[in-house]
């Protein structure tokens, strides 16, 4: 393909106001020349193009059909220059700090410590939390907490910890005197539909060795806060993330019934424009962030340990459901 030449930025920049304001004297006012460089600016852009753009009346200028077909693209582009150099070298909110994350995540953990970090630092906090993948396109987002496997296209990750999932249900539901893995094969499943669960109740069903039963059926939901809830209530059993549960674990409220975990394909990470990262908000967040995360990491090795090393990994790292 051949390259296209393109016109002189400045002409463009010219036509942009121009367009804008739909008159050259507008224009001139705004970029602080005159009237007539501005005429000579959209002159050599027609020319350039050999199009006409506007059309010149005594008392103002009116795009053409061409002239308002390139100004949609002319000031798209300028917005995301703009964007651009607005992102490398400033914050436009020092102050304000705009968090993006799972539901699950911000009412079973981190919303109890935010309070925590605003008291250190004087800095205001949107969280705005979503299933949905949030984009730092038109809008103030500043950061976000994603669990994924950290590839995100025209971003920088960074791992805020890894995680784990155990079977979880609610004491009630077992008897410590009768076998344990029968039991399990009666209860009903509470299951995530995430995409990295669902080959998991095939093996805990071989693991338990039931594989060729029928479990009782199930029940499905897209927010680990609503299931939560469900085994809160007695209504079955899961496999659930470790960090958004371990709370209730020392608590007594839900309990963990075999001594067995799978390592997630899925982790925690901070997610963001490279340049968010250089923002002084963003650099105390996250050196706070990562600090408080360590309660998850030393919970847990508390809680094998208090199992006397019996804990088993029931999936594999690499297995691909």
């Amino acid at each position: 393909m051949k390259n296209l030449r393109l016109p002189p930025l400045k002409s463009l920049h010219a036509f942009r106001h121009a367009a804008q304001c739909l008159s050259f004297k507008a224009a001139a006012e705004q970029l602080n020349v005159t009237q007539a460089a501005i005429s000579q600016q959209i002159k050599t852009l027609e020319q350039s193009l050999e199009i006409e753009l506007f059309e010149r009346h005594t008392r103002q200028v009116v795009l053409t059909s061409e002239g308002e077909y390139l100004f949609t693209y002319v000031e798209q582009a300028f917005n995301l220059l703009e964007q651009g150099v607005r992102e490398i070298i400033e914050d436009p909110h020092p102050n304000k700090l705009v968090i993006s994350t799972l539901p699950s995540f911000a009412s079973r953990w981190l919303v109890a410590r935010l309070g925590k970090f605003q008291a250190e630092d004087d800095i205001n906090i949107q969280l705005s939390p979503s299933l949905a993948v949030a984009s730092f396109q038109d809008q103030d987002l500043d950061l976000s907490i994603r669990f994924g496997q950290g590839r995100y296209e025209g971003l920088k990750s960074e791992l805020l910890f890894e995680e784990c999932l155990i079977p979880i249900c609610h004491p009630s539901l077992i008897d410590a005197t009768q076998p344990i893995k029968s039991q399990l094969a009666k209860l009903p499943i509470i299951a995530d539909n995430g995409p990295d669960m669902e080959a998991i109740w095939p093996l805990f069903q071989e693991h338990i060795g039931c594989k060729d039963v029928k479990m009782p059926s199930r029940l499905q939901v897209s927010d680990s806060t609503v299931l939560i809830e469900a085994l809160l209530s007695c209504q079955g059993i899961s496999m659930i993330r470790y960090s958004l549960v371990y709370e209730l674990i020392q608590k007594g409220q839900l309990i963990s019934p075999l001594p067995l975990y799978m390592k997630s394909r899925y982790n925690f990470f901070l997610v963001a424009p490279a340049p968010h990262f250089k923002y002084d908000k963003i650099s105390k967040f996250r050196r706070w962030l990562k600090n408080e995360v360590k309660e998850i990491q030393q919970s847990w090795k508390q809680y094998c340990e208090q199992t006397e090393g019996q804990y088993e990994v029931l999936f594999k790292e690499d297995h691909n459901p």
